[in-house]
C-alpha cells in the first residue's frame, strides 16, 4: 500500500528533527561544573547515638497554654492573628505558590489571537510585482497562534521542582515565624512578670528600710546611737525609691515591646500585672530527640531551599539542550479590509521549531556555575542551620537542668541570709551589735531576693526556649500539595 505523500513528508520531517536533536544534544558541554557542598544529617551530628533519658520530648503545638495564664494565651493568639511580620511571611508564601502555577503553565499548550490592520506602502524595488509595487494598500491579518513546548530534556520539570521547593520553604518559614512570634510573646510576658516581682521586692525593701529608719531614730533619741547611724539609715531610702523608679521604667518598656508584638498599642494596658508565681512550668522533658531535625520548621525551610536550588541547577543544565516546540497558526490575511473575511483569504501552518544555542560566549556555562554556587550556598546555609539547631537545643537542655540545681542552692542561701538578717536586727535592737552588721546582712538578703526572682524567670524562659528549640510543636506534613503536584517533605 502506497503511503500518502503528506504522511510521508510529515514522517520524514519528524525523523529529521529527531536526528538533529540527537546530534545537537552532543554539543552540550557542562564538564567540570558541579556542586561541591554536602548535606549534614543526624548521624553526622551524633544525634542518633546520643543518650536519652526516659520520658518524652514532644511539644504541643500550643505549648504556651501549659503556663496556665489566660492573659498570656490571649496575647499569643492576638499576635498570631495580627502580626505584620507573620503577614509578610504569608504573602511570600502566596507569591511562591503563584510561581508554581507559572511553572506548570509552561508544560501546557499556549494559544493566543492577533489582529493586525496596517496601511502600508509597498516598495517598487522589492519582490512585489506591479500593480502592488509602489502602491499604498491596506493589509489585514486575523489569526490564532498556538504553540506547545515539548519538554524533552526536563527544563519545565526542573522549573516546577524549583518552584515547589521555594513554595514548601515559604510554607515552612511561615510556621517558623509563627513559632518564633509565640516564643517572643511568651518571653516578653515572663519578663514583664519578672519586673513586677522585682518591683515587689523593691517596695518590700523600701518598707523594710523605713521601719529600720524609725528604729534608728528611736535609738538616737534614747542616746544609744549617733547621727552617723541615722545618716546611714536615711541614705537607704532614696536608693530604694530610685530602684522602684527604674523598675517602673523597665516595666513600661516591657509592655511597649509586648504591644508591638501583639500589633496593638496599649494591648497590655488593661491587663493585670502578671506574677511569676501565677505561671506554671511547661511539662517538657529536657532531652534532645533523635528526630530533632525533622521537628524544626526552620530546618525544613532550609532543606526546601536546597531542593529549590537543585531544581535551578537542573534547569540551567537543560539550557544546553535544544528547545523543541510545535507551532501552528490559522487565520485570514488580505490586501484590503473588505477581502479579509472571505474564504480565499484563509491561511494556516503547522510544524516543529527547534532552537539550540551553539556559540553563546560562555553564557550558559557561567549561568550553570552561578546556579551551582547558589546550591552550595543553600546546602551550607542548611548545614549552618542544622548545627545552630543542635547547639540551641543542647543549650536549652543544659540551662533547664542547671537552673533547677541553681534554684535549690539559692533557696538554701536565701534561707540562711534571712536568718542572719533577723539575728543582726535583734542584736542591734538589744544593743549587742552595731548598725553596720544590719546593713551587711540586709544587702545579702536583698541580693538573694532579687536572684530568686531572676532564677524563677530564667526557669520559665528556659521552658520557652526549650519548647522552641524542640520545634515548637511543629510536625512536617506527610505531603505538600500545590496546584495538582505533590512533593514529600524532608
Amino acid at each position: 500500500m502506497t503511503r500518502p505523500p503528506f504522511m510521508f513528508r510529515r514522517g520524514a520531517a519528524l525523523s529529521v528533527a529527531a536526528a538533529v536533536l540527537v546530534v545537537l544534544a552532543g554539543c552540550a558541554d557542562m564538564s567540570g561544573i558541579a556542586s561541591q557542598a554536602r548535606l549534614r544529617d543526624a548521624d553526622s551530628l551524633g544525634l542518633k547515638a546520643a543518650p536519652f533519658t526516659t520520658g518524652t520530648s514532644e511539644v504541643d503545638a500550643r505549648w504556651w497554654l501549659g503556663f496556665g495564664d489566660a492573659q498570656l494565651d490571649a496575647l499569643v493568639d492576638e499576635a498570631l492573628a495580627g502580626s505584620p511580620n507573620l503577614a509578610v511571611a504569608r504573602a511570600r508564601l502566596s507569591r511562591a505558590q503563584a510561581a508554581i502555577a507559572t511553572a506548570e503553565s509552561a508544560d501546557r499548550p499556549q494559544l493566543n489571537g492577533s489582529l493586525d490592520a496596517t496601511r502600508q506602502k509597498f516598495s517598487s524595488n522589492y519582490i512585489y510585482p506591479a500593480p502592488l509595487a509602489g502602491s499604498i494598500q491596506e493589509v489585514g491579518t486575523l489569526q490564532l497562534n498556538g504553540s506547545w513546548e515539548i519538554d524533552f530534556f526536563g527544563k519545565n520539570r526542573a522549573a516546577l521542582d524549583s518552584a515547589l521547593g521555594s513554595s514548601n520553604a515559604a510554607a515552612a518559614e511561615v510556621d517558623a515565624a509563627r513559632i518564633l512570634l509565640a516564643s517572643n510573646v511568651a518571653r516578653g510576658y515572663i519578663q514583664w512578670a519578672r519586673l513586677n516581682d522585682q518591683l515587689a521586692v523593691a517596695r518590700r525593701t523600701l518598707a523594710q528600710r523605713d521601719e529600720t529608719l524609725q528604729l534608728v531614730r528611736d535609738r538616737v533619741s534614747a542616746g544609744l546611737d549617733t547621727r552617723l547611724e541615722l545618716r546611714q539609715s536615711e541614705g537607704g531610702l532614696p536608693e530604694a525609691r530610685q530602684q522602684i523608679e527604674a523598675l517602673d521604667e523597665q516595666i513600661a518598656i516591657a509592655q511597649h515591646a509586648l504591644d508591638a508584638l501583639v500589633a496593638r498599642p496599649d494591648a497590655t494596658k488593661p491587663l493585670n500585672p502578671p506574677s511569676l508565681a501565677s505561671l506554671h512550668a511547661v511539662a517538657l522533658q529536657p532531652t534532645i530527640p533523635a528526630d530533632l531535625l525533622g521537628r524544626r520548621a526552620d530546618i525544613a525551610a532550609a532543606r526546601w531551599r536546597v531542593e529549590a536550588a537543585t531544581g535551578d541547577v537542573a534547569g540551567a543544565k537543560t539550557q544546553f539542550y535544544p528547545n523543541v516546540n510545535l507551532t501552528a497558526f490559522v487565520g485570514v490575511q488580505s490586501l484590503g479590509f473588505d477581502n479579509l473575511l472571505k474564504s480565499d483569504s484563509a491561511q494556516w501552518g503547522v510544524g516543529p521549531a527547534i532552537r539550540l544555542p551553539i556559540f553563546e560566549g560562555g553564557r550558559l556555562r557561567a549561568n550553570l556555575r552561578g546556579k551551582a554556587a547558589d546550591l552550595d550556598a543553600a546546602i551550607e546555609s542548611y548545614n549552618a542551620s542544622v548545627l545552630d539547631a543542635v547547639r540551641d537545643a543542647a543549650d536549652q537542655v543544659s540551662s533547664a537542668q542547671s537552673v533547677v540545681r541553681q534554684q535549690a542552692q539559692q533557696r538554701e542561701a536565701q534561707t540562711a541570709a534571712e536568718g542572719a538578717y533577723e539575728i543582726a536586727v535583734q542584736r542591734y535592737r538589744a544593743g549587742l551589735g552595731n548598725y553596720l552588721n544590719v546593713l551587711t546582712a540586709e544587702s545579702t538578703v536583698l541580693a538573694q531576693r532579687r536572684q530568686a526572682v531572676d532564677l524563677a524567670a530564667r526557669a520559665l524562659e528556659t521552658q520557652v526556649g526549650l519548647a522552641r528549640a524542640l520545634g515548637g510543636g511543629w510536625q512536617p506534613p506527610v505531603a505538600v500539595a500545590a496546584s495538582g503536584k505533590t512533593a514529600t517533605t524532608h
